[in-house]
């Protein structure tokens, strides 16, 4: 096998950031994923997007076209799942929403995955990753004490609260119309996935246990004993001792068993002394010495790397956790299954690559794509 979701096929109205990432989530596990581009590519796609897009083949045409909407319709027919990322209502002026797909198959899975949401007063506004996340309450808390907030990349909201969101919410779909036989529309909006995520902070909030003032709460690098420190030679670590035990061990490997100053863990006002004195021991060492003292123990340390380090680094090579795909390094595919591994990932394919090859696959005679070719409905660039 393939993987776990071999045997199913879904179509994808090519977009950028969270679509491309929920069709390689679908993709790596197996699923059939066919990407419909639009004719010429998409220029928002060109740099950044080449891991996105990988393990997929690729139809090019044109979707404001009365003829290119037919042909997705007709995808859609032997598909079992869509999903797009369009602003609210542009799918179905297109002529390809919910509705024209499930007329033409009742048991597809219609996934739309936005910022905002379908609707709401900031429904059709723009946006992007940073705005959502801001809107959710995350944005806020994350940042240093007393400093402006700093977007996470665009980690929460594009991705964790939008992507995969989206690949978890096909998934339930696909299973309910597996054992009822009907599809429905799934709505994934990036604001509400980061909400999601932020519900162990709500609980945190009513339990009286976070504050809203950055770097000050235990996991937003305000406790010492949760926090990056810089090493003699300029790197940095990352220490997060939160039991008493491991914090123990730590004061031990770090040589300030015996510092009075660091006997109360959760002495908070003594917090920014704590932190200070537990960075001055840091700076002593480099951080590949450090690594020698502490990683593998349970202190629960680990070095700060940068990507190339990452793809290098023993644990994740033992663990296959890279793979090089058309000499590009990327992560590989996640979670791992015992009886369905997924296969390699594939090159990311230009727009149009495989027109001719999906069609007939979809049961379109090799005259029609003739003609959708010659009159400029779709694009083969094989």
């Amino acid at each position: 096998m393939r993987g776990p979701l071999e045997g199913v096929r879904i179509i994808e109205l090519a977009g950028i950031g969270p679509g491309p990432f929920t069709g390689m989530m679908l993709a790596d596990m197996g699923a059939e994923v066919i990407r419909v581009d639009r004719k010429g590519g998409n220029p928002a796609a060109a740099v950044g997007h080449g891991a996105l897009f990988r393990s997929r083949r690729s139809i090019a045409l044109d979707l404001k076209s009365p003829a290119g909407t037919e042909v997705v319709l007709r995808l859609v027919e032997l598909a079992d799942g869509l999903f797009e990322g369009f602003r609210p209502g542009v799918a179905e002026r297109l002529g390809v929403g919910p509705e024209d797909a499930l007329a033409r198959n009742p048991r597809v899975v219609y996934g739309r995955m936005t910022g905002w949401g379908q609707d709401g007063p900031l429904a059709s506004a723009a946006g992007h990753d940073m705005n959502y996340i801001a809107l959710a309450g995350a944005l806020h808390a994350i940042g240093e004490a007393d400093r402006k907030p700093i977007p996470p990349l665009n980690l929460v909201g594009d991705f964790g609260g939008g992507g995969m969101l989206l690949a978890y919410g096909m998934v339930c779909g696909l299973l309910h119309a597996q054992r009822s036989g009907t599809g429905q529309v799934v709505d994934a909006a990036m604001i509400d996935g980061t909400g999601l995520l932020m519900n162990p902070f709500f609980a945190l909030r009513h339990a009286g246990m976070f504050t809203f003032q950055r770097g000050s709460n235990m996991l937003d690098g305000g406790a010492p004993f949760y926090d990056t420190y810089r090493t003699a030679d300029g790197q940095w670590i990352s220490l997060g001792p939160i039991e008493p035990q491991f914090y123990s061990l730590m004061r031990d490997l770090l040589g300030l068993a015996e510092d009075e100053l660091l006997d109360n863990q959760y002495d908070q006002p003594r917090w920014a002394e704590q932190k200070a004195r537990i960075a001055e021991a840091v700076a002593k060492r480099t951080r590949a010495q450090w690594d020698k003292i502490l990683l593998g123990t349970d202190v629960c340390y680990a070095p700060v790397l940068t990507l190339d380090e990452a793809a290098v680094h023993p644990h994740n090579v033992a663990r296959g956790a890279h793979v090089e795909v058309d000499g590009m390094t990327q992560a590989a595919p996640a979670p791992r299954f015992s009886a369905t591994p997924p296969a390699a990932p594939t090159p990311a394919t230009t727009p149009g690559t495989d027109t001719r090859a999906v069609l007939a696959d979809f049961g379109f005679a090799d005259a029609e794509v003739e003609e959708l070719v010659v009159n400029g409905t779709v694009a083969d660039v094989s």
